[in-house]
């Protein structure tokens, strides 16, 4: 009687509400709970309540907070739901509990049921606006970022708030260039595919949304994994997947071809090609073609993924032809594909001092990868990022390179075990990192069968999103003293997850409950200390570009504390810290000189202002000024750079890169909303930009090799001299 009851109350809200918003409004579907999800929850949740490492009781208390974290997880800018909905719902504030425990998630749907409402409301709202246009003559101005403000009071407020952000999404396409007939075409179908996305979520989105906001309630890294987010990643840490080798993107509700991976059935097959559009999917050579158009993108991958060895049918809509051209039919043979484009990668450096030349090999790694299901199989051929680098070190090692650096930046971790091995690479046998599970018991890792692959000068290179194995094996790096820390201060994630197949446990046959990623342990570094919430501080410090306030760890209001332990029985191997006083004078003489990296902080400088100042002017005079300002100082800046590579030529008239132009201006477009040639196009300028970060750090290792092999001299005249004396 009382969810019948809730049913009516929410179906009397949303009648109201959408008869306000207008009669054209068209709500999705009604989402329900299936069994399993239930049963899911109910299991997740008894694992959470005993074995996590800060295991918390599942009661009024936590459901309270789980409460608040769901509507921020649903509404993070307060855009979307008013003050009364958030009164209407606080019905359910502290009977979250009681829905996983009575496997009853009708309360938790309800809410993103009428979350869903008011999204497709709002942004029917905004496609209204476009009908009437905007007077950009007034002073008014657009607060870009909501997440610290109140629920907005009133519809009118709400509808204020819709205003002012379709007012903004105009000025920047109008700024771009664009005519009104352009930009009210681009905003009615940007708007028209927020809502058919959200008339595309599914069950198991609306309880994953939901489960994540119970687990990352009680700790920010435990997460649930529905079925389908599991096998992406599993399909993560090892690098390999069965299917046709094609990487997909949503464009114009087509499947397109975004990239074929080198050597894969598809590129092989000669029959495809990057911004072909897929339409319709048939198993095997007899199959019945199923049309794909306008699902959503996971749904088509996962018809185009199987095993191995058997046929997918693809219609085919080529990437020139028009939606009523003919199609192609091709047949491709699915194979596994190593996804070597995410596998380290080598590159060597070169720094000239005078007529000396110091070579620095970079091993680029952004994940600690491990295929755990070929490695327990005995496979000799599985996939390991430490089998990958220790390759990769040999080849440099022939190449007589007088120093490595391991580029760890936007490393988010991975394999445990991988992180301890590598840095066995370096630092031979002993401790790498502490652990202590949720009893207190102490457990130090080692590498018993490392043997040093690379003895010479080393360096890693760390960002803000260096986090997990990455910070483990950097902090080791630096404890031992065996090589350098440049960069950012990392991420500060310092506990340890394990996954946990919940079909395992319920002994299902099938996958249906998915995985739950849960803390169990915290990590320590050697010498006692811990990454967590500080990370680790690099010994020669970069800008940091990325905002501490929200990113990192430092940024969740529920991180665990910092805190220490005795340090493990371990002998650093070396003593850089004599040198650092030499390094960072002439790391600070050379950036003093060096205008990208003035340049770069200038930027840095300019991003701070803007978050702090939060809002944008919607009076065209005024960005226009601003934008005219921008521009200005790029074009001063490419300027001076082409006449620095020039060496003093002239290039006053030389004609500007479209390619890079398009790159660095705003085009008021959206993910999605530019042709793919365009934005492939700039995503190559943005790869091949000048790295200044890694240029630096090559120049700072050059250092230290010239610091080395300086002090090398000088203790050799010593030596020589004592033994003359002896003499």
């Amino acid at each position: 009687m009382k969810r019948k009851l809730l049913s009516i109350v929410f179906a009397l809200a949303t009648a109201a509400n959408g008869a306000a918003w207008g009669a054209d409004v068209s709500y999705p579907p009604e989402l329900k709970p299936a069994q399993q999800e239930a049963k899911a929850a109910s299991l997740a949740a008894e694992l959470l309540s005993r074995h996590h490492y800060k295991a918390m009781q599942l009661d009024d208390a936590l459901s309270a907070k789980i409460f608040d974290r769901y509507l921020k997880s649903l509404d993070p800018e307060k855009i979307f739901f008013i003050q009364a909905d958030i009164d209407q719902l606080s019905v359910h504030r502290t009977k979250l509990d009681d829905a996983i425990r009575n496997e009853d998630l009708s309360a938790p749907f309800a809410i993103f049921n009428l979350f869903e409402q008011r999204a497709v409301e709002r942004f029917t709202y905004a496609r209204a606006l476009l009908k009437k246009g905007f007077d950009f003559t007034k002073r008014e101005s657009y607060q870009f970022a909501r997440a610290k403000e109140p629920w907005p009071t009133s519809e009118e407020e709400v509808r204020e708030l819709w205003s002012k952000r379709v007012k903004n999404d105009w000025l920047r396409l109008k700024l771009a260039g664009k005519d009104e007939k352009g930009i009210v075409e681009i905003l009615d179908k940007r708007y028209d595919n927020f809502v058919r996305r959200i008339g595309r979520i599914k069950s198991e989105d609306a309880f994953a949304t939901y489960m994540n906001a119970y687990t990352t309630t009680i700790e920010p890294h435990t997460n649930y994994l529905g079925p389908r987010a599991a096998e992406n990643f599993s399909i993560s840490m090892k690098l390999s997947l069965v299917g046709i080798g094609a990487v997909l993107t949503e464009s114009d509700e087509y499947a397109t071809i975004r990239e074929l991976v080198p050597g894969g059935p598809a590129s092989l097959s000669g029959q495809v090609n990057v911004g072909d559009r897929i339409v319709g999917v048939a198993q095997g050579e007899k199959g019945v073609m199923i049309d794909v158009m306008g699902w959503r993108l996971d749904d088509a991958v996962a018809l185009i993924r199987g095993p191995a060895d058997t046929v997918v049918q693809l219609d085919v809509l080529p990437v020139d032809a028009g939606p009523d051209s003919p199609r192609k039919l091709v047949s491709i043979v699915r194979k596994a594909i190593s996804l070597e484009q995410q596998a380290a990668k080598v590159s060597i450096q070169s720094v000239t001092e005078g007529k000396e030349t110091r070579r620095v090999g970079v091993i680029t790694l952004s994940s600690f990868y491990e295929d755990v299901a070929a490695r327990q199989r005995g496979d000799q051929n599985y996939k390991s990022a430490t089998r990958d680098v220790a390759r990769l070190l040999d080849g440099l090692k022939k190449e007589r390179v007088d120093s490595v650096l391991i580029d760890l930046r936007n490393n988010g971790g991975g394999s445990l075990p991988e992180a301890i091995e590598l840095t066995g690479l370096f630092i031979g046998k002993g401790p790498v990192v502490q652990h202590r599970n949720a009893r207190g018991v102490i457990k130090v890792e080692s590498d018993a069968r490392a043997v040093v692959v690379w003895d010479g000068p080393l360096g890693v290179l760390i960002n803000r999103a260096s986090a997990s194995a990455s910070e483990i094996f950097a902090a080791a790096i630096q404890d031992y003293g065996r090589g350098l820390i440049i960069g950012e201060p990392s991420f500060g994630k310092g506990t340890v997850q394990s996954v946990i197949d919940l079909d395992r446990i319920a002994k299902n046959s099938k996958p249906q409950f998915g995985e739950l990623k849960m803390t169990i342990a915290q990590f320590f570094r050697v010498n006692g200390g811990t990454t967590q919430l500080r990370g680790v501080t690099p010994d020669i410090l970069f800008p940091l570009i990325a905002d501490p306030e929200s990113f990192g760890e430092s940024s969740y209001d529920n991180a665990l504390p910092w805190v220490q332990i005795k340090q493990a029985d371990y002998s650093p191997v070396g003593n850089l810290k004599v040198m650092f006083p030499v390094l960072q004078a002439l790391h600070d003489a050379r950036v003093a000189k060096d205008k990208d990296f003035q340049y770069l902080r200038e930027d840095i400088a300019e991003s701070k202002l803007q978050r702090k100042k939060n809002m944008v002017s919607l009076n065209e005079i005024e960005r226009r000024k601003e934008r005219d300002i921008q521009e200005a100082r790029l074009i001063s800046r490419d300027s001076k750079k082409a006449t620095r590579k020039n060496a003093g030529k002239t290039v006053a008239g030389s004609e500007s890169d479209p390619e890079k132009d398009s790159a660095q201006r705003d085009d008021g477009l959206q993910a999605g909303e530019r042709k793919l040639a365009v934005e492939l196009a700039a995503e190559k300028v943005r790869k091949n930009a000048n790295d200044i970060f890694l240029k630096e750090a090559v120049a700072i290792l050059s250092d230290q090799v010239n610091v080395l092999d300086a002090g090398a001299r000088v203790a050799a005249r010593a030596k020589q001299g004592f033994s003359v004396l002896q003499n």
